[in-house]
């Protein structure tokens, strides 16, 4: 079974970091496109930054310049360094990946739990 867990959330003052990890937590044939979402309150969960599995990357126009995202394929993992914080930042961050458990399977949307980053002094 395919599980996402994420680390690294949690309280930071406006222009602080935070460093967000997940790893993959079972041997999967292949992973393809990996990366964050967020949703905040009232808001819908919207794309934060994707990464694939050729190492490109994309982000949300309010984040470039101040988060990266990076993957680890030998590890399954996925990261994304945080600077710059904003209060506007502040939401339920998921990690997501497209993972094939076997070669013969079609590559499905997996999600973490998501973990709380808070933006505030």
């Amino acid at each position: 079974q395919v599980q996402l867990v994420e680390s690294g959330g949690g309280l930071m003052q406006p222009g602080g970091s935070l460093t967000l990890a997940c790893t993959v937590s079972a041997s999967v044939f292949g992973i393809w496109n990996m990366g964050w979402y967020r949703q905040a309150p009232g808001k819908e969960r919207e794309l934060v930054a994707l990464t694939s599995s050729t190492g490109s990357t994309d982000y949300e126009q309010s984040v470039k310049g101040r988060f990266t995202i990076s993957r680890d394929n030998a590890k399954n993992t996925v990261a994304l360094q945080m600077n710059r914080l904003k209060p506007e930042d502040t939401a339920v961050y998921y990690c997501f990946a497209q993972v094939a458990q076997t070669r013969y399977d079609v590559a499905l949307s997996y999600w973490g739990r998501g973990t709380q980053v808070t933006v505030s002094s």
